[in-house]
C-alpha cells in the first residue's frame, strides 16, 4: 500500500534547504553563512505585507538588507544556528533606540537553520511595530583591551515581543500557508497608529498578558492578575487596573479581541 505523501511538506523540504555551492569560494564561515542565508531569502520569501517578491538591497546599507518595489517595506536579516533563541544580537545600542524612533527602522527577518544538513528550521518576520525600547537590551560596554573599546551592542528580546508578533513563514520545519501569513501580518498593523512609544509599551505589555493566559477567552479578572507585574513595569501609573480596561477596550476596537460580555473577551 502506498503511503499518502504530503505535497507541500516535500515541495518546502527542497526549498529550505541552501544552495551551497555559491559560497564556495568564501573562505570565512561567517562570509558562506551570510551569502547562503541571503541568497536562500531573496529567491524563497515574498513580502508579507504585499505578498510581491523582496529584492536585496546593495551590500552595506545600514538601515536594511531587502525591501519591496511594490510597498516599500524595509527587511533586516538575522541568521542564528540551531535552536531558536530567546535573544537576537544586534548593532549599536544608542543606533537601535534612535532608529526606534525613526520612520525608516524595518522590520526584522530571523532566520534559523541547521548549520551540518544547511537547512531552514524557523523563518518569521517581526514587523517594526513591536519594536519598543523595553524589547532592546543594553550590553555590557567592550573590554579596554578590545579593537572598540567601549563600544555597547544590544539584543533584541525575543520573550518579550508578543506571540502575534512573530509571523512565521516555517515553524519547526513546517511551512505556513502564504495567505495566513499576509492575514497575520495586516492584524496588528493598528499598532502603526500610536505616535508615542510609552503608549505603544503600554499596549504590548497586555499583550503579552494575554498570551500568559494562554487561552481563547479571558475575564478581565484574569488579566487583573498581572497587576503587580505591569505595576513593576509602570511604577509612576497608580491606576493599573483603568490602564489594563483602556488597553483591553483600544484592542476591542481595532479588531484585536472580540467583546462577549461584561468582562469577557475572545481574542480574534
Amino acid at each position: 500500500m502506498f503511503k499518502r505523501v504530503n505535497l507541500k511538506q516535500v515541495y518546502w523540504h527542497y526549498q529550505t534547504i541552501f544552495d551551497i555551492k555559491i559560497a564556495e569560494n568564501y573562505k570565512s564561515n561567517s562570509q558562506k553563512i551570510r551569502i547562503l542565508t541571503e541568497s536562500w531569502v531573496g529567491k524563497q520569501i515574498f513580502c508579507p505585507a504585499c505578498g510581491a517578491n523582496i529584492q536585496n538591497y546593495e551590500n552595506n546599507r545600514p538601515v536594511a538588507d531587502f525591501y519591496c518595489p511594490r510597498c516599500a517595506e524595509d527587511y533586516e536579516l538575522k541568521s542564528k544556528k540551531d535552536g531558536m533563541a530567546k535573544k537576537i544580537v544586534d548593532g549599536a545600542y544608542s543606533t537601535m533606540i534612535e532608529r526606534l524612533q525613526s520612520s525608516n527602522n524595518p522590520n526584522f527577518f530571523f532566520l534559523n537553520y541547521n548549520p551540518v544538513k544547511f537547512e531552514v528550521y524557523n523563518f518569521l518576520v517581526i514587523p517594526k511595530h513591536f519594536f519598543v525600547p523595553e524589547i532592546i537590551e543594553k550590553r555590557k560596554p567592550l573590554l579596554i583591551n578590545a579593537r572598540r573599546a567601549g563600544w555597547i551592542g544590544c539584543n533584541i528580546l525575543l520573550q518579550s515581543i508578543p506571540q502575534s508578533g512573530k509571523i512565521f513563514y516555517i515553524k519547526n520545519g513546517q511551512p505556513e500557508e502564504k495567505t495566513t501569513v499576509l492575514k497575520n501580518w495586516q492584524k496588528t498593523l493598528f499598532l502603526r497608529e500610536p505616535n508615542k512609544l510609552e503608549l505603544k509599551g503600554w499596549i504590548l505589555d497586555v499583550m503579552n498578558c494575554i498570551d500568559k493566559l494562554d487561552k481563547k477567552e479571558f475575564t478581565l479578572e484574569d488579566i487583573y492578575t498581572f497587576e503587580s507585574t505591569l505595576y513593576k513595569k509602570h511604577p509612576d501609573n497608580k491606576h493599573i487596573m483603568d490602564k489594563i480596561r483602556q488597553q483591553l477596550q483600544f484592542l476591542r476596537n481595532k479588531g484585536y479581541l472580540e467583546f462577549l460580555d461584561r468582562g469577557n473577551y475572545r481574542l480574534k
